[in-house]
């Protein structure tokens, strides 16, 4: 800056504005103008020119930050569900159907946009709960933690789980093993879509396992015994030794290879991640599984699948050093994830999902509408 308070002095103007672009650039020097770079220009967002959901979710992505992160975010769960070659993963954690967020789940059921569910079995349970006509009740704050576990009130954040509704959930689970002809052995999604059909046939109201079941869509929960529906497994075979039974066998690994059967019989592959956790590393770690057995096991040799299409909406940051805030950039490095320059497309939106999810896939359902 010299004296009259004047920038890049060396190609000043000796009068006046610039008279064109090539004067322009002299003045600017070797500095860059965005466009010659290939930079995309952000505009604000214009709420009243706003007229719908995607209107919305598209202005944000032409805006900085996390508005930013949503946008792309739908622009790359469009083309997912657009992709008829693409094997299209949800995984699932958190309190989301406690949180009522089951009928976003059974939406991406029914419209096609889900082959495959890897779920927490809490998500689940609270899911069937809500299918079968129970309620899930706001929590008073003016109640103790020891006042709601006398009432029976299972508090999860700022929502009640009924006590009585996890006895009438364990009275179906028994109900429907209890058909489980003796020498059986089950995993996870076969136990899911047992559930399921029940549901179905007994007419009971839309949610997440009666619509996998209806569409055909397998749900895996890999840690099941940390849930109320391996619990109320574990019951059940109780129930079967004192009543002379033999137990019904489990085995995780039936899960294990039935997703890898389906996983490499498609061309390509995405995942929407809600949260982290066990269901979001379950659901990648396929790919070095694929790539094990090809290694080890010769004859079980297929050619390398990774996710192409990749969206995960999760407020955890890396910094914690958890599995939740694992980056997709480092999942890359996994071979769990297509690269950037092969192609591979991902977002991270680092966000409440209640808020940012059902956004995301009402912007979606309307472009695919119009």
């Amino acid at each position: 800056m010299n004296g009259h308070g004047e920038r890049h002095g060396g190609h000043g103007h000796s009068g006046g504005a610039p008279g064109g672009d090539a004067d322009k650039r002299q003045l600017r020097g070797a500095l860059g103008d965005g466009h010659e770079d290939g930079l995309q220009p952000l505009r604000s967002l214009d709420l009243a020119a706003t007229d719908s959901v995607d209107a919305l979710v598209r202005g944000m992505a032409s805006t900085s930050f996390g508005g930013r992160d949503l946008g792309e975010a739908a622009d790359i769960v469009e083309a997912m569900v657009r992709d008829e070659q693409c094997f299209k993963v949800l995984t699932l954690s958190g309190a989301m159907t406690i949180a009522k967020q089951g009928l976003v789940i059974a939406e991406m059921i029914d419209r096609g946009w889900v082959d495959a569910i890897v779920s927490t079995g809490a998500l689940m349970t609270h899911g069937l709960v809500e299918t079968a006509g129970m309620s899930h009740f706001k929590h008073d704050p003016s109640m103790s933690d020891e006042e709601l576990l006398g009432k029976g009130y299972n508090r999860v954040y700022d929502t009640i789980e009924l006590e009585a509704n996890l006895d009438d959930t364990e009275r179906l689970i028994d109900e429907i093993l209890d058909g489980v002809p003796d020498g059986t052995t089950l995993a996870s999604h076969e136990v899911c879509r047992m559930v399921g059909a029940k549901l179905a046939a007994a007419g009971e109201g839309r949610g997440p396992l009666r619509s996998a079941f209806q569409e055909d869509v397998p749900v895996y929960i890999p840690a099941f015994t940390d849930s109320e529906l391996g619990l109320d497994f574990a019951t059940h075979n109780h129930k079967r030794r004192v009543a002379g039974r033999p137990p019904i066998a489990f085995d995780p690994f039936g899960d294990l290879d039935d997703f890898h059967d389906r996983f490499i019989g498609c061309e390509r592959h995405g995942i929407l991640t809600i949260g982290g956790g066990v269901p979001r590393n379950w659901a990648q770690q396929v790919a070095p599984y694929i790539d094990i057995l090809g290694k080890r096991v010769p004859s079980k040799y297929n050619p390398p699948c990774r996710y192409t299409y990749a969206v995960r909406i999760c407020p955890e940051p890396v910094h914690w050093g958890g599995l939740s805030g694992c980056s997709y950039s480092e999942s890359v490095s996994w071979g769990k994830i297509v690269p950037a320059s092969e192609g591979g497309r991902w977002a991270e939106v680092r966000a409440d999902a209640t808020i940012a999810w059902p956004l995301i896939v009402r912007a979606v359902m309307e472009r695919l509408e119009a």
